[in-house]
């Protein structure tokens, strides 16, 4: 069986190395790391913004991680930016969009990652908490800097996360912001405080977000997951072309 390719979304950030500030496309490696020791082949999608472009990606690809990062600017939907928002990057919402829009017309596994999960709601027409300490008081889920918060999240019965990780699991968090709707997903996994954790489509595909960080932990049932859906999609095109694409496993 061919090695599933799996797409990862960067940033475009300044960046410093040797000799060098300029602008790069970066993702902290554990992404691809993951991936790798899960049975894939990453590959890095920097923001992108030719018509057609993220269609000819996802032709390419057995599945897509839209991965973590800042926040998403705030009129995606409708809102005014809280003052704790801040460096959104629109190239990156229009292109992580667009690969959006891309994988669900060939059912391509996805998952996403954080902000990934944020992007995912947003691009379904749900709307953010922009600063979620204010709504559970306390700041488990983003203690500042570099430092992961670890929660305890307890999983849906009968979701696919459920079936991936089990009933519960501590996870490494960091993020300021929640969901708060999510039209076409269900919920997968809750904090004690009853933050939405993890959100996944109904059906067949493979299209499950979480807030937390797999790509950090010991939780790799869900990259496996992806994994396995990714190897799944790459088996049905090859052999019955792009029309037979889209069957999946959990």
């Amino acid at each position: 069986m061919t090695t599933p390719v799996i797409g990862l979304t960067t940033y475009r950030e300044v960046a410093a190395w040797g000799v060098w500030e300029q602008h790069a496309d970066v993702l902290p490696s554990q992404y691809a790391a993951a991936v790798e020791a899960a049975g894939g082949v990453p590959v890095l999608l920097p923001p992108v913004s030719q018509l057609g472009s993220a269609d000819a990606v996802v032709r390419r690809l057995d599945g897509l991680v839209v991965s973590g990062g800042a926040d998403i600017d705030p009129a995606r939907y409708g809102a005014e930016p809280h003052p704790h928002t801040a460096n959104w990057r629109p190239d990156r919402d229009d292109w992580e969009a667009a690969l959006l829009d891309a994988a669900e017309a060939v059912a391509l596994p996805v998952l996403g990652v954080c902000r990934g999960m944020q992007l995912m709601a947003v691009h379904a027409g749900g709307h953010l908490h922009q600063h979620h300490p204010e709504l559970v008081n306390h700041d488990d889920h983003s203690p500042g800097g570099d430092a992961f918060g670890k929660i305890p999240v307890a999983t849906v019965a009968g979701t696919r996360v459920s079936a991936l990780i089990g009933q519960g699991l501590e996870v490494n968090c960091h993020h300021h912001q929640s969901v708060v709707q999510h039209p076409g997903f269900v919920a997968a996994a809750h904090a004690e405080d009853g933050t939405l954790e993890a959100m996944e489509a109904p059906g067949d595909r493979f299209c499950v977000a979480v807030q937390w960080h797999p790509e950090t932990a010991a939780d790799v049932g869900l990259l496996a997951g992806l994994l396995r859906a990714a190897a799944a999609y790459a088996a049905d095109r090859d052999t019955a072309g792009p029309a037979g694409a889209g069957t999946m496993e959990p």
